[in-house]
Order: structure tokens, then C-alpha cells, then sequence
């Protein structure tokens, strides 16, 4: 029988890299993607200004408007070579999704993209995961252009971003609720920043995302059934090196994949998505790509589009991008650290550090609505694969927790003690490095905690604990949410202590003094991944909630979901469906992970180890003819024999209680069951036999690329 590793090696081995000639990026930096920048070039002025009192004001768009813009888009993309268009939109299946309709009517023989098209579409809404709002006898469900996120072309088709919800009204998707948070932070921020400035009128939420990612050539990957099934390796024995040198980081990277990033990148950013830096990440094999920072909105839509231009363009180089948390066990997982922050339209950060109240006002309710709301913050960051990377001693724990630095903290900490808020005017810190011809080293006002879930990192929040894979919509509205709900519990309180004729200043201080002390138990500087930590935060009423179907439960306590209402983001009916939707997909995918080990395991792995046994008993056999020693290969039979066995009797066991725990109606009940019950029980025990017989089984016979074998690309 071939070898289809064998054959995946030499494959490999045969690869040429090609060397792409590059332009300068400003030459075509946004020539796939259409914004308002081009609307204003392109439409009447009376029409582009209804276009931004729409995206800024929230008034409705005419079909006048409609009509106007539908036909420089056309335009637009019949100039670019596009014949199709698509409403694209994001379901709760974590992937955007699309349908391609032609621009061209057949029966009158002309290319076509009404206003009425660019508005509204209708897919069928039971067809994508809805909780249960959804049905077969009431499936319909609309697509509803989003003005505010431009337009693009890919692969000869117009994309047009839109909300996608259902015919009675329920969010069905992750930027509909994304949406509604916007506004609500932007009005509660704008509401708290007239303290300081009364020019204030709109707050806008920034997001960077640093995309980690692991590559490798797609022999390997054609021949990991468990890889293209599940996106991760489920078995694969600790190669001798791994990055245990550190030499992978920053390091230089391969041509291959050099070639493979600039062809990505200059994809991306014809595509409007500003691509900046790129590098090696920890672990061999395994890469970061992160954009500068965009408003929020755009910033999660380009994410998601940026993985999928990522994937297509790795397959043309032969190369497949593995975006799963965890890949390969024993090395660094790969997340997706959401840098986020607050900027005015008076072009303020609100989180640059200064000696300024204006600047410790939003700090201190940042820890507040952490503080107040780490439950559904973790829950936010929950997947089946992110449950194999927090605390695996390369990512931040399921604890979530606060990074503020050294200075911060100290001066906190002083405000705790003393009760009073002390501000002045201080220089930046410079060391001198003692080396001549090397200037002196500005210090930052933090220093970096990469085992903190949510770090200050100097003017944002990166909220670190995002898995690599993750719509990065739920963790975002989620967090405008309960930064929108704090801001506004802050101003409550400050105006009532107006009221009652306090100082404005006063009032501010005396508030934050009070939250100042209320937030300690969630501010952390130490070391996120040790195990110190974890009895600390134990003690300090933390919570720690390690898997995904108990950790999706906070979702729906009666405090999320009188959050969620009141602050309009979701309805009780649109939070529960989510928490089914999220349970189903934990469960789905940990189903798919048993069946394929299942199939691994009894396919492969142990007919393979089968083979080398009947081969060492036959040279056993042979030697002890002639009277030589053949103990030692008795021995290596005999631990075979039991790790066969030990595969053979989980594997078994572990189907027969997959059949119960499918019987299971509630599907929360039914991911808890299988977290428990059925990975708990068996699939470390599996994967611990397997990898064992990776090591003893003829390298010839074995059957799945191993580590060595697919990290290391040249």
C-alpha cells in the first residue's frame, strides 16, 4: 500500500519557491475596495451626504440613494473586471458567507445591480445556525446592506457587507449586534468625555488584530485526515526540537513563505486592509500578520476577509494556513489579540497616558466594566479550540484578569491607600544604554505582560485571550457592551453627586476613588501562566472556568441577559439562541474530533502497528533459531501490544459513550457530556498510545506526517 507520508515528504521536498516582483504599495493600496472616500469622489454631493447621514446619524437610505450609489458601484466593478455580485455577510457559523448573482440579464442582454439589490436580499435564514428562530416552515430571513463598511471585489465578484437578520426581526449574525454597540459606546463615552471637553460628539472604538497562524506544505496536510477534518493535529508524538532554542522568533523567514506573505499582503491591501507588519511567531511553522488600527466595524470585517485571502492565496503556493488554536500539541497555540481603544472626533485617544483626569476617567472604568463583567467577557473568547490553548503556558488563562504596569498600578494602589487623587506633570523616562552611538532608551509607561488576558499596552487594551480562528465580532460587542453600561453607571453616579453640589471634579474623583479600590481583585501584574496564580485568583473570588460549555452558561445568567436588553444589544429570545448556537457548534465539532481519532486510531494507527509487530515477531522468531538474544525485541513487541491495547479499549469505550451522550436532547447538557465525559476520558488517554507507538513502529510504516516533518519549512 503507498505511503501517503512518504510520498507527502518527497512531494515536499520537490518544491520550488517562486520570487513575486513587488510594487509600491501606495500604487494600489484600496484599488479592490470601495469606500465613502470613493463614494464622494463618484456621487452628487446631495447623495453622498445622505450616504454618511445614514452611517453617522442612522437615517434611513432612500431608494433614490440606493439607485445613485448601486450605479457607480456597477460601474465600478464592471471596470474592475467583476460580473457577479453577493451580499456578504457573517452567520454564526464563524465564516462570512456568499451568494453569487450575475450583473448580467440574460433576457434583455445588459449587465444589471439595482438599488434594490445593493438594500436588501433574502437567503434562507433556517439554513444557518439560529437557535430555534428560525424553522423549515419559516425560514425567511434578510441581508441588509451595511453603508459604513466598504465594498470589495474578490475573485471577480462585487462583495457588498451586510447585517444579516431574520424575517421577524432577530440578529442573526456577528455584525448586526456589533453594530448596536457602537452607538452605544460612542454615546456613553461622548457623554463622559463632555466632562472634559465639551467639542466632544462621537466616540469611535478601534480595533487591530495580530492574526497568528501556523503553515505548512499542503502534502502534509492532504495527508492528515485529522488536519483537513478538524483543523488540528489529534495525535503526533513531541519532535527532539521544537522551539524550545527560541530561535524561530523574529528569526528569518523562509523563502517560501516570504513569497507566500508579499503575494498575501499585497492581496490584502489592494483589498483596503492595512496589512503592516509580519514576522515569525514562537514556534516553528507558526507566523503573525497584524494591520494598523481601523474603526471596529471595518476592523472585523477585514479580519475575517484577511483569513479567508490568506487561506486562497496559501493553496497557490502549495502551502496551507492552519488557523486553529492548536495545531500541534506541546507548542505554542496561535490567538488573534484584539487591540482595542477609544478615539474622539476631536482626535483624542482615551487612552494615551497622561497626568489628566480626563485620561484616568476612562482607565478606571475600563477596570470597572472588567471587573463588573468578567464572566461574559471570558465567555466571549469561548470555542473548542481556544479550551486547548488558555493556560497551556503559552497563552493567558481562563482567568480573566488586568495588566495596567508598573507605574499605573503603584499609583493606584497609592489612590487606595490614601484616597486621593494626586496629579502632576512628569517627564518621560530614558535609560541610558551605555553604549556609545546608541541614543538613550525611552522607556514606555508600562512594561509588556504577555500572560495577561487583557493588557493596558500603552494606549489601548489587548485583549490577548482571543483565539486565533474567533469572529472577533463576540468578543467586541461584548466588550463595547460592558464598557457602554459602565460609562453610563459612572455618569449616573458622578451627576448625582452634581446634583447634591459637588464639584465636578470632585464628584469625578470621589467616584473613581471608590472604583479604584472595588476593581484590586482583577488587577494583575504577575505571571499569568503559573500555577501561583491560579491559587491567588481562587483567593481573590475569581472565576476560572476551563471549558467552553460552562463557560457559554454566562451568557445567559440573569444578570447577562438584563445587560444585553437594557443596553438594546440583544433580547433575551436573540442571547439564549446564541448560547444553543454556540453549545451546538462545541458540540458538533468535538463529535467530528472523536469520529475522526476514532477512524485514525483504528484505520491506521494500529493496523500499521500490527504490521511492524508481525515483522519484529518473525525477526524475533528467526533469532531465537539460531540461538541469539532476542529479548530486547520481546520487549519492544510487548510495549507495543500495549499500546495497541490501550488505543483498542478507549476507542471502543469512547464510541460507546459518544452514542450515549448524542442521545442527549438539551444541546448545552449534550457539550457538557461530551467535554466530560467523552474527550475527559478519552482523548488524551488515545492520543498518550498513539504518540507512544509513533516512536516504536518502523519509521517506513508509520503513517501520519510527523511534527519534524511538517514544521520546518525551507
Amino acid at each position: 500500500m503507498t505511503n501517503l507520508r512518504l510520498n507527502a515528504i518527497e512531494v515536499s521536498q520537490q518544491r520550488s519557491k517562486e520570487k513575486l516582483t513587488s510594487k509600491k504599495y501606495s500604487e494600489f493600496f484600496g484599488e479592490n475596495s470601495f469606500g465613502l472616500s470613493d463614494m464622494k469622489q463618484t456621487l452628487a454631493p446631495a447623495i453622498y451626504e445622505k450616504v454618511v447621514a445614514a452611517i453617522e446619524n442612522g437615517e434611513k437610505v432612500s431608494q433614490e440613494t440606493a439607485e445613485a450609489v448601486a450605479a457607480v458601484l456597477k460601474q465600478w466593478a464592471l471596470d474592475k473586471g467583476a460580473t457577479h455580485c453577493t451580499h456578504w455577510f457573517q452567520p454564526l457559523t464563524g465564516s462570512a458567507a456568499e451568494k453569487h448573482d450575475s450583473f448580467f440579464d440574460a433576457h434583455k442582454g445588459i449587465e444589471k445591480f439595482s438599488g434594490e439589490t445593493l438594500l436588501q436580499q433574502e437567503p434562507d435564514a433556517s439554513s444557518f445556525p439560529n437557535g430555534g428562530i428560525r424553522s423549515t416552515n419559516m425560514a425567511r430571513g434578510y441581508t441588509v446592506w451595511d453603508p459604513s463598511s466598504p465594498a470589495f471585489i474578490v475573485d471577480e465578484t462585487l462583495c457588498i457587507p451586510t447585517v444579516f437578520v431574520s424575517y421577524t426581526g432577530e440578529t442573526l449574525d456577528y455584525k448586526a449586534p456589533l453594530l448596536k454597540t457602537v452607538d452605544a459606546v460612542s454615546n456613553a463615552a461622548a457623554d463622559v468625555a463632555k466632562y472634559f471637553d465639551e467639542n466632544v460628539t462621537k466616540v469611535s472604538a478601534s480595533l487591530g488584530c495580530e492574526q497568528e497562524y501556523f503553515v505548512i506544505d499542503k502534502a502534509f496536510y492532504a495527508a492528515r485526515p485529522d488536519l483537513y477534518m478538524t483543523g488540528r493535529t489529534l495525535f503526533g508524538a513531541k519532535p527532539p526540537k521544537g522551539q524550545q532554542l527560541d530561535d524561530h522568533y523574529f528569526g528569518s523567514i523562509a523563502p517560501r513563505v516570504f513569497e507566500f506573505m508579499k503575494d498575501f499582503e499585497a492581496r490584502a491591501l489592494a483589498l483596503g486592509i492595512p496589512v503592516s507588519t509580519r514576522h515569525n511567531e514562537v514556534a516553528p511553522g507558526q507566523f503573525e500578520v497584524a494591520p494598523v488600527y481601523e474603526e471596529i466595524n471595518v476592523g472585523v470585517d477585514h479580519n475575517l476577509l484577511m483569513m479567508d485571502v490568506m487561506q486562497k492565496c496559501a493553496d497557490e503556493h502549495d502551502l496551507k494556513v492552519l488557523l486553529h488554536e492548536k495545531p500541534f500539541a506541546g507548542l505554542n497555540g496561535s490567538g488573534k489579540h484584539n487591540n482595542w481603544s477609544l478615539i474622539t472626533d476631536t482626535g483624542r485617544n482615551l487612552f494615551k497616558p497622561e497626568n489628566s483626569l480626563y485620561f484616568l476617567t476612562f482607565l478606571v472604568n475600563t477596570l470597572k466594566a472588567v471587573h463588573n463583567r468578567a464572566d461574559v467577557l471570558r465567555a466571549s473568547i469561548a470555542s473548542v479550540g481556544n479550551d486547548h490553548r488558555l493556560g497551556a503556558n503559552e497563552a493567558p488563562p481562563a482567568i480573566i484578569s488586568v495588566f495596567l504596569g508598573s507605574t499605573l498600578t503603584a499609583f493606584l494602589d497609592e489612590v487606595e491607600a490614601t484616597g486621593i487623587i494626586s496629579l502632576d506633570d512628569s517627564d518621560s523616562t530614558y535609560v541610558d544604554l551605555g553604549i556609545n552611538k546608541i541614543p538613550a532608551m525611552k522607556l514606555d509607561n508600562t512594561d509588556r505582560n504577555r500572560t495577561s488576558p487583557f493588557a493596558f499596552t500603552g494606549n489601548k487594551f489587548e485583549f490577548r485571550a482571543v483565539g486565533s480562528t474567533a469572529n472577533c465580532g463576540t468578543p467586541m460587542t461584548v466588550l463595547n457592551t460592558i464598557m457602554a453600561e459602565q460609562l453610563q453607571n459612572f455618569k449616573t453616579e458622578v451627576d448625582a453627586l452634581i446634583a447634591q453640589g459637588a464639584d465636578k471634579e470632585a464628584a469625578i474623583k470621589d467616584v473613581l476613588v471608590r472604583y479604584i479600590t472595588e476593581t484590586k481583585a482583577i488587577r494583575f501584574e504577575g505571571d499569568g501562566y503559573s500555577q501561583e496564580w491560579v491559587e491567588e485568583a481562587e483567593r481573590r473570588g475569581l472565576s476560572n472556568v476551563k471549558d467552553t460549555p460552562n463557560a457559554l452558561d454566562f451568557f445567559v445568567t440573569p444578570e447577562s441577559i438584563e445587560m444585553f436588553s437594557k443596553m438594546g444589544i440583544f433580547s433575551e429570545k436573540e442571547i439564549v439562541a446564541r448560547h444553543d448556537v454556540w453549545s451546538e457548534i462545541y458540540a458538533t465539532k468535538l463529535t467530528i474530533e472523536t469520529e475522526v481519532m476514532n477512524e485514525i486510531a483504528i484505520n491506521k494507527v494500529i493496523p500499521a502497528a500490527a504490521r511492524y509487530m508481525k515483522q519484529l515477531s518473525d525477526t524475533a522468531k528467526g533469532m531465537k533459531e539460531v540461538g541469539v538474544d532476542a529479548s530486547g525485541i520481546v520487549t519492544t513487541i510487548t510495549e507495543l501490544s500495549a499500546a495497541v491495547t490501550q488505543v483498542k479499549d478507549h476507542a471502543t469505550a469512547m464510541a460507546a459513550e459518544l452514542e450515549n451522550v448524542l442521545a442527549i436532547e438539551d444541546v448545552s447538557e449534550q457539550a457538557k457530556a461530551l467535554c466530560k465525559n467523552v474527550k475527559g476520558l478519552h482523548h488524551d488517554a488515545i492520543r498518550e498510545a498513539v504518540d507512544k507507538l509513533e516512536l516504536l513502529v518502523d519509521d517506513a510504516e508509520w503513517p501520519l506526517p510527523k511534527y519534524s516533518e511538517m514544521l520546518f519549512l525551507k
